[in-house]
């Protein structure tokens, strides 16, 4: 590990995360380690930060192949807080059970990791940072259980209703990091409607 990155733990880099990872590596000063079982779908080409060639290779391995980010290594979720390796754990999957996971670490100067919480669906973004009041996360758990697409509740994505919301996210996200780590001023949480 490179003592002079700054080591960014992304989990799950389909809709938001396979955006953020290439952002994050443009600027040179992040070393990213990434999480996330899925393979590239044909379905997800349409929304997600990968190609045709990519069709049924691993997501993290797409994005290292395709040049989107250092060759350092993958690491398992259940890994990735152990608070001595990473310096931000980014949360971009779709799932409640790990957003869970990441929450019980704690909240402003409680937390035993510093996380940030990003999510797209339809229309509808979020930011929610370590930094937010921990009143309020029974309500930022609330959501289908197991997994759900950025898309929202579409039965078929057609490119006509492709929505871009996770792609702003992770925008947002970018910017987020970038003055977190340059100990400006950010947000605790953030929330989009486009």
């Amino acid at each position: 590990m490179d003592k002079n990155k700054r080591n960014v733990m992304i989990i799950g880099v389909g809709g938001i995360g396979s955006y953020l990872a290439p952002l994050l590596k443009r600027v040179g000063t992040y070393s990213m380690f990434l999480a996330d079982p899925d393979i590239v779908e044909e379905k997800n080409l349409l929304y997600q930060n990968f190609d045709k060639i990519n069709v049924g290779e691993k997501k993290v391995n797409s994005l290292f192949m395709n040049g989107h980010v250092r060759n350092d290594y993958r690491i398992r979720t259940d890994a990735c807080l152990r608070k001595d390796k990473m310096d931000l754990i980014v949360c971009c999957a779709d799932n409640l059970d790990i957003r869970r996971l990441l929450y019980r670490q704690g909240f402003q100067d409680d937390a035993k990791v510093k996380w940030l919480d990003l999510r797209a669906q339809g229309r509808n973004g979020a930011l929610i940072s370590y930094l937010t009041d921990p009143k309020f996360s029974d309500m930022f758990l609330q959501g289908p259980e197991g997994s759900f697409s950025c898309q929202g509740e579409q039965e078929e994505i057609t490119p006509e209703s492709v929505h871009f919301t996770h792609v702003a996210v992770a925008g947002l996200a970018a910017q987020w990091i970038q003055r977190w780590f340059n100990g400006e001023e950010v947000k605790d949480k953030m929330v989009i409607n486009i």
